[in-house]
């Protein structure tokens, strides 16, 4: 590597104005394997990015526009995710003539429940098109499906297991957990209307698992945890989740 290389690195392209080793000294060239600190990047590219020093800069510069190009398409289509709360203005906008949905549940009763209420909702601007509706907890292929399909994840008494959280979380997957099929359907109108209240997040601190029961006599069963993260609080509100189905919720 030397001083007025041209590179390529990630989606950038540029060239290697100075350069200084690991002791802090201004260098011309670094042999192979020599850490090197470099001054020229036009952006900070991520972690692991390789840097490939090129011959002809033309083309290394076409090819930075076409990967600058393809990034700038991935943020806007990851910008432009469908959300209960932006629903509405992307209807008015013309951007989304149907609405995806999936649609999982404890039972199958209310799957088809769902289905039929979800169906009554199509409207001259955008039609409600349930893409999957399954038994059991949200999982990481139903957020990829969401992420695939633009589609927002609707739950009924179950829970998305932590890893699709996370998932969500980075796909910016719009999941909505219910209890009550009205509530799910009240929502869904007031968001085609725009007419949908701030949604109230809830807060996860901590997540145990039941190692063991104990019955006694006058008091009932006792639930031994053992708290895998977070902590756990006197008189909160907690789940009990067999399969991401949940299956108690009350207070500690």
């Amino acid at each position: 590597l030397r001083v007025g290389d041209p590179f390529l690195v990630g989606p950038y392209f540029g060239k290697i104005r100075a350069m200084t080793n690991d002791s802090g000294e201004k260098i011309l060239s670094a042999p192979t394997y020599m850490p090197v600190e470099i001054v020229g990047l036009p952006e900070v590219p991520q972690p692991g990015d390789k840097l490939y020093v090129v011959k002809d800069e033309r083309k290394a510069r076409q090819l930075s526009n076409l990967k600058l190009q393809k990034q700038r398409e991935t943020n806007l289509a990851q910008s432009s995710r469908i959300t209960m709360e932006d629903l509405h203005r992307q209807i008015s906008e013309g951007k989304i003539q149907e609405l995806n949905l999936i649609i999982k549940a404890d039972v199958q009763g209310s799957i088809q429940a769902v289905q039929e209420a979800f169906s009554k909702l199509d409207n001259t601007e955008v039609r409600v098109k349930i893409i999957h509706g399954a038994v059991g907890g949200i999982t990481e292929t139903d957020v990829l499906l969401s992420s695939a399909s633009n589609a927002i994840i609707i739950g009924f008494n179950v829970r998305p297991t932590e890893k699709a959280t996370h998932l969500a979380n980075r796909e910016k997957v719009d999941i909505r957990l219910y209890s009550i099929i009205y509530d799910a359907v009240n929502d869904m109108k007031k968001a085609l209307d725009g007419m949908l209240a701030p949604k109230f997040k809830e807060k996860i601190i901590g997540r145990a698992e039941v190692r063991q029961l104990f019955s006694l006599p006058k008091i009932g069963v006792i639930a031994g945890c053992q708290v895998l993260s977070g902590n756990l609080e006197r008189n909160l509100m907690a789940r009990v989740i067999r399969d991401s189905v949940v299956v108690y919720q009350g207070k500690i």
